[in-house]
């Protein structure tokens, strides 16, 4: 007697799609996204533990995602354009004290080291977003005024997380 066949709801589920699927580039242009979030990623949350810098990088693929939506509207279209756009990453503030040393530091810092390799796995599409589809955050110990009235999506180590979509 043949085994009767699995019906649709007893299937198992199939696993999910990765999160924060987006428009990426190719090649050279692949390499310099992944540089350009590695060094973000070092001068936001360098002194935060690997899951705070996965974090961050999770916002910064939100906000591709969410650019790429709405046709490139506020944060620009792909990685680069959302980590250098004004104002929205301190780390590249022009003549801030964190440029030279955000433009300065190699493979090999080890830090950068675990930025870089955060920053591979979000090119790839492949990095878990534990912010829930955070777009912002902050210190717990800051009060910005944007975040007034907000509810976090995420708290991971000292930082808040909020999606804030206009």
């Amino acid at each position: 007697m043949a085994a009767p066949a699995l019906s649709p709801a007893a299937a198992p589920p199939s696993p999910p799609a990765p999160v924060n699927q987006n428009r990426l580039a190719l090649g050279a242009a692949r390499e310099t996204a992944i540089d350009i979030l590695a060094r973000t990623l070092w001068g936001e949350a360098r002194n935060q533990p690997v899951r705070g810098i996965e974090a961050v990088a999770a916002v910064v693929l939100n906000r591709v995602a969410l650019a790429t939506e709405r046709g490139g509207w506020w944060w620009g279209d792909g990685v680069v354009a959302v980590c250098r756009h004004p104002r929205a990453f301190p780390c590249w503030s022009p003549g801030g004290p964190e440029l030279p040393k955000l433009l300065a530091v190699k493979a090999g810092d080890p830090v950068f080291d675990t930025c870089l390799r955060v920053a591979r796995r979000a090119v790839a599409g492949v990095l878990p977003d534990a912010t829930h589809g955070a777009t912002h955050y902050h210190p717990a110990s800051a009060h910005p005024i944007w975040a007034a009235g907000e509810l976090p999506t995420a708290e991971i180590g000292t930082t808040l997380f909020y999606r804030i979509v206009e």
